[in-house]
């Protein structure tokens, strides 16, 4: 028989072949994550007839006779391209951008498969499967840490339906905000009020008392009702008389931040010269609920006061300063009274909802109020409080805490106090639960400042959330799935894992758009997306085949064109043997 038959038949099952192979590239057109495959041709061993020989003397070197034996199939190489994304409206759809695999399992992580198509749903039991039923291999969040770990081993991923989170007790306050350290405020409130006895009235004051710190301000951190300070100066001061004019009493600021003291009756803070006034007057002198010093004429008979600038030696007259109390002026009847203009003090509040161990919200209120202006910086008293019946701490009253924060001249922070509260709700949450406050670093502008702007905050936040269930789930490109919950909180329940390969076209097609390792593929290499030479992935997408129609229309003609061609060498063979069986007749 002749050699060319044979040879024209090897063709046509090559080719048969290749036709098989490219059909079945155009019928996963529209398969999603598919990769097409090449069909790559060698020949078949060759006849020698004669072998080759090298060059002997003058008679040059002769190459081989070698007649080919016909062609077969050597390979089917899979063809890994990157396919199209086309975005979808499902949640659950991710496409691999870059090399990787998604890795499943149909029998709980005793064997995997590996797929690039991300057509995933949650079935009834809450896991996370493709098409086929099979689950998505991944690592879960860790209810105690409440975090995911990569490098651990992967497993099914499952999310009950129904899924809630239960409440986070707030641990930590984080303020940023600046005082005002300047000589013009907007933000202030007037000073303590006093009752009839001297005693301050007020929860507030109370709690500043109990905390061993004076709620009577220095004069030189007041200011007057445009919001301008009255920036007092050593010698600073004003006249009063109680009784029309017949006797004066002269009432002279002393800074205590200067060594000695001016001549006369000095004051520092306004309780000073609260005290004086009413020793002075034989009346009860208060500051009322405005800021403003009264004088109750209490003493049986008609009082004239009059108000005057400073006559004495080396006093200086400060006019705001006189301004505040010229409104005493006047005629006081008994049993009337008078007032002063208001005095206030700079400000400024913030106020954040944190949460006990069972969820429920708790108004934390920061209030800062000026104390001290120096060359060093300037302090502040900061009052934290909370509604009733909650309690900060064990002072009186127990819903107010009474410290400080001080800050260095060039504006940044010195140091605050205290760091942390112990808050109880009573109200059935677990008392005693420690906040911690985040104000700053000392010496740095990372959390409260006091330069001379607009005293404002710029940041407030706590880590406490109440319960919620799951509303919704979202993927993120490290294929974090994060669930949305109805408390308003996010946070990832679980990770999908991916597979790379040394070489991804030595995996085998296990159909159902999966692949399975065989000895060549090699190992698998789990980890998360886009580390490694892993992709990432892309929410909402699938991964479209990589066959390209053009190609492969073109490759059919090719595939036919051969096909044809060898099944002319069968019949032109056949045609010589017919002429051979002839030559006989």
């Amino acid at each position: 028989m002749m050699r060319s038959l044979w040879a024209g038949v090897s063709g046509l099952q090559a080719h048969q072949i290749a036709m098989d192979v490219e059909g079945n590239n155009i019928a996963n057109v529209n398969t999603t994550g598919f990769k097409y495959s090449r069909v790559n041709f060698a020949d078949l061993l060759n006849q020698t007839s004669k072998i080759a020989t090298a060059p002997q003397g003058e008679l040059g070197g002769k190459n081989p006779m070698q007649v080919g034996l016909g062609t077969q199939v050597s390979s089917i190489t899979k063809i890994f391209k990157q396919g199209s994304v086309q975005t979808t409206d499902k949640n659950t759809d991710l496409a691999i951008q870059g090399d990787g695999f998604f890795v499943i399992s149909s029998d709980g992580g005793r064997t995997y498969k590996y797929s690039r198509n991300g057509d995933f749903v949650f079935d009834a039991a809450g896991n996370f499967v493709d098409n086929n039923g099979y689950i998505v291999q991944g690592w879960l969040r860790d209810p105690e840490t409440n975090e995911i770990d990569s490098t651990g081993p992967i497993q099914n991923i499952t999310i009950p339906p129904g899924l809630t989170t239960p409440a986070n007790a707030t641990s930590t306050v984080a303020l940023k905000a600046n005082l005002n350290s300047g000589q013009m405020i907007k933000n202030k409130s007037t000073v303590f009020a006093l009752d009839t006895t001297g005693t301050n009235t007020s929860d507030e004051a109370r709690a500043i008392a109990n905390a061993g710190k004076s709620y009577y301000l220095d004069f030189k951190t007041l200011f007057d009702g445009t919001g301008e300070s009255l920036a007092l100066q050593e010698g600073d001061a004003f006249s009063v008389s109680y009784d029309g004019g017949t006797n004066w009493h002269e009432y002279v600021y002393d800074d205590p931040n200067i060594p000695g003291s001016p001549t006369g009756a000095v004051f520092t803070t306004n309780e000073d010269l609260r005290s004086q006034m009413q020793n002075d007057s034989g009346v009860q002198v208060v500051i009322n609920e405005q800021g403003k010093y009264e004088l109750i004429n209490n003493s049986g008979a008609d009082m004239q006061v009059l108000v005057r600038e400073p006559t004495g030696a080396g006093h200086n007259l400060n006019q705001k300063l006189l301004d505040v109390f010229t409104p005493l002026e006047g005629t006081i009847p008994d049993g009337d009274s008078k007032i002063s203009q208001s005095l206030y003090s700079a400000t400024h509040a913030s106020s954040i909802d944190i949460f006990d161990s069972l969820g429920t919200k708790h108004t934390l209120r920061f209030e800062f109020r000026k104390t001290a202006q120096n060359t060093s910086g300037s302090e502040w008293m900061m009052i934290l409080s909370v509604p009733q019946p909650s309690e900060i701490n064990t002072t009186d009253p127990k819903n107010y805490l009474v410290g400080s924060i001080s800050f260095n001249s060039d504006g940044s922070l010195s140091s605050f106090s205290p760091t942390n509260i112990s808050f109880t709700g009573n109200n059935g949450s677990r008392p005693k639960q420690t906040v911690n406050l985040d104000l700053g670093t000392a010496n740095l502008f990372d959390g409260m400042t006091s330069f001379d702007n607009p005293s404002s905050t710029s940041g407030i936040s706590q880590d406490g959330y109440p319960g919620g269930d799951l509303n919704g789930i979202r993927v993120d490109e490290s294929g974090t799935l994060i669930g949305s919950f109805t408390n308003g909180r996010s946070f990832g329940l679980a990770q999908v894992a991916m597979a790379s390969f040394a070489n991804n076209v030595g995996l085998e097609s296990s159909g159902g758009n999966t692949y399975i390792q065989t000895s060549n593929s090699g190992d698998p290499i789990i980890g998360k997306a886009s580390t490694g030479k892993r992709g990432l992935i892309q929410a909402s997408s699938l991964e479209m085949s990589n066959v390209d129609l053009s190609r492969s229309l073109t490759q059919l003609i090719v595939v036919q064109r051969g096909f044809q061609a060898n099944s002319k060498t069968i019949t032109t063979s056949d045609q010589m043997l017919q002429t051979l069986l002839q030559l006989k007749q």
